[in-house]
């Protein structure tokens, strides 16, 4: 078809499918762990890198069971059907109904829902490592020799479907996250969430099967890895078996291998373990790459999403995709070639420490704006301390003079004050004074608690009420709260959109509720004692709100909106600079790293650090989970400036390190080699025609 094998599509629109399958899947699981599974941000941040550093060790183990034992079809086929039920079981793991015997909305046996997710994750990570390397060279397979512009573009089509599956699914996927689902209660969809990408998985292996008849499937021929380990382990074993004196030094401790393994396997393991040694440095890099998914998805939960539509926090990692799509072919066809015009020798070594250096510098960004929006937090009582807010709900102003002589505050009629903080041990008392009217009431107040006072002006005197808030910190995870205060002379019932608040006494307040989605404007409706409605406005994210409920005009009801903790005011936006820095990292870093390495390596090496670089990234996601575990630091910006410190020292270890090397031409020592062989081969044949000549004589 057009020149192509027809099998080539199977495996693109399989490719396609398993990548969003897969980022779709990553792009909502720290989510997941934070508020379905409840789980702290340390512990679910390290828990998300040891299932990433998992899904990097498993490809050694996919190309050995390819290249040894199944080969590459069986390999994929077998361990996307292991994929396929991972991605299954985490779905079923994350329905809320699963264990909710008694209907309260939380899982009665959460233990049920974590084990399955774990499973999940795991299968998860043995299927998509193990076909990791087998995919791109199975399609690889499929060409002929003389097919090389045709097998050009293949991956080049290749890597658009990776491209394009990560794009659609990073914004897919958190979309039905925030939708609500349920069958007892309606909660955040992770079920459809992680069903989507299931289903995925699962067309992604129909239509690899579908295809089986029309492919190419090469008999494995024995893994390159195995056979460098046995040379390398050879070479170790010998050197140490013969490390006395008397034995001769030799020029290299892989010339140990010499009595075993011929010159050129010697020679190809050498030039790799050069690159190999310049890949110590590389997984701080990744440490800090990696973190898109975890630490800053948990920042932009801080954050103000409003775009004119609401971006959800996990939807953020989309900026990575698109800004790649763009950057990569300004770099190559603009960046790159100025920087040759003005001949400068941007070798891929200095490429990579530039990379390493803006790594850093995103994370110096990241560490920026979580300054901003930890001073956007609200102030909470410490130990031996409380606050108080008051709200004067009548229609005259009023003064609060707070005893023993500690403070007055004046407050106008439909207005609140901040929350004042005082110590429990010195005030005793307050003194309302409005119009012709006093009151003094006793206080007696809670260590670190907030505590509001309604108060109003009545035909009998001040009525007013102290409420202890019962909340400790500003609602996480984007979600908003409301509660409604009754300032009429009627008992009311509430409700607002589908949650009920009860029945509401003059003066009394309602318990604090959720709102499910606080960009949404909803209706409230309360009985005054004739029934009356209002649209409240939208709710902030990540606020706390009080609405009293004033009075009822024919069947429109009045109410007034007092802030108890202000919204999100940090705009997401101000990511995108170190979405922007950390792309033309992975830009100068990932793509110049592959290039050099391949560069600089024989070609039947290049698996070997294939498996390497993966190595590297493993590595970089354990350092996370250690750092993310084993951390004192309390404050987030300070973890964020303790990694781009650390990326900062590898980066100038590693130019040092790159500043020794020097750039050898693989081609040319093969060359080399083969024509010392022929040499060897004809000075061979030549002595077997003189012994043959003698023999005759």
């Amino acid at each position: 078809c057009f020149g192509f094998p027809l099998s080539i599509f199977f495996i693109v629109i399989n490719e396609f499918c398993e990548r969003f399958s897969y980022y779709g899947m990553k792009a909502v699981l720290t989510l997941y762990f934070t508020r379905f599974l409840h789980w702290e941000d340390n512990f679910a941040t390290a828990i998300y890198h040891t299932f990433v550093a998992l899904c990097y060790l498993t490809p050694i183990l996919g190309a050995i069971i390819a290249d040894s034992w199944l080969g590459k079809f069986k390999t994929i086929l077998y361990l996307s059907i292991v994929y396929a039920i991972g991605q299954a079981v985490l779905s079923v793991g994350s329905i809320n109904d699963l264990t909710d015997h008694n209907q309260d909305g939380t899982p009665d046996a959460i233990a049920v829902n974590i084990a399955l997710s774990i499973v999940g994750l795991i299968l998860i990570a043995l299927g998509t490592g193990g076909i990791k390397p087998c995919v791109s060279a199975f399609g690889g397979d499929q060409f002929e020799d003389d097919q090389e512009k045709q097998r050009s573009t293949f991956f080049s089509l290749f890597y658009l479907s990776i491209n394009a599956g990560s794009l659609l699914s990073t914004l897919v996927t958190p979309t039905i996250r925030a939708s609500e689902c349920g069958i007892h209660t309606k909660q955040e969809c992770y079920p459809l969430a992680f069903g989507v990408p299931a289903v995925l998985m699962a067309i992604a292996l129909v239509v690899f099967v579908v295809g089986s008849k029309m492919y190419k499937k090469a008999k494995p021929q024995g893994n390159v890895m195995l056979e460098v380990s046995k040379c390398v382990g050879f070479a170790i074993k010998n050197r140490f078996q013969h490390r006395s004196k008397e034995f001769p030094k030799r020029e290299h401790w892989l010339d140990w291998a010499s009595e075993k393994y011929d010159k050129r396997l010697i020679a190809q393991i050498k030039m790799v373990l050069k690159v190999l040694f310049l890949y110590i440095p590389l997984p701080m890099f990744w440490a800090v790459f990696d973190q898109q998914g975890s630490r800053w998805t948990l920042q932009a939960t801080a954050m103000n999403g409003d775009f004119g539509f609401q971006i959800q926090p996990d939807q953020m990692q989309i900026v990575n995709p698109i800004l790649i799509v763009i950057m990569v072919p300004v770099v190559d066809s603009l960046v790159y070639p100025l920087i040759k015009k003005c001949k400068l020798n941007f070798t891929p070594l200095k490429k990579m420490t530039v990379g390493m250096f803006l790594g850093s510098m995103a994370f110096v960004a990241a560490a920026l704006v979580q300054v901003q929006i930890d001073q956007s937090y609200p102030v909470f009582p410490a130990a031996g301390q409380a606050q108080i807010k008051l709200i004067n709900l009548g229609t005259v102003p009023a003064t609060v003079q707070f005893q023993p002589q500690l403070q007055s505050v004046d407050v106008a009629p439909n207005k609140e004050t901040g929350y004042m903080i005082f110590e429990t041990s010195e005030l005793q008392s307050l003194h309302i004074i409005s119009a012709t009217l006093n009151e003094t009431k006793p206080l007696k107040l809670l260590d670190r608690q907030r505590y509001t006072l309604p108060f109003k002006w009545g035909p009998t005197g001040i009525n007013s009420t102290l409420i202890e808030d019962n909340i400790t910190s500003k609602p996480g995870n984007g979600k908003s709260l409301v509660r409604f205060i009754n300032n009429s002379n009627f008992t009311v019932n509430v409700t607002m959109g589908d949650m009920a608040f009860g029945e509401l006494h003059p003066l009394s307040v309602s318990n604090y509720s959720v709102v499910p989605n606080p960009g949404w404007s909803y209706t409230i409706n309360a009985s005054m004692p004739n029934t009356c409605t209002v649209d409240s406005k939208e709710f902030g994210y990540g606020g706390a709100y009080t609405i009293s409920l004033d009075d009822c005009v024919g069947k429109k009801l009045i109410i007034t909106h007092f802030e108890d903790i202000a919204p999100n005011t940090v705009h997401m936006a101000w990511q995108i600079p170190q979405y922007f820095l950390l792309t033309c990292a992975e830009v100068l870093f990932s793509v110049t790293g592959l290039e050099f390495s391949y560069s600089q390596a024989p070609s039947n090496m290049k698996s070997v650090l294939q498996a390497g670089w993966l190595l590297t990234v493993a590595v970089g996601n354990i350092i996370v989970l250690i750092v993310a575990g084993a951390s004192a630091i309390q404050k987030q910006w300070a973890e964020y400036v303790l990694f781009a410190a650390l990326l900062l020292v590898v980066c100038i270890i590693f130019a040092i390190m790159g500043s020794f090397y020097t750039y050898i031409d693989p081609n040319e020592i093969e060359a080399q080699f083969s024509k010392e062989e022929k040499e060897e081969k004809k000075d061979q044949d030549g002595n077997e025609k003189e012994a043959e000549t003698d023999t005759q004589l």
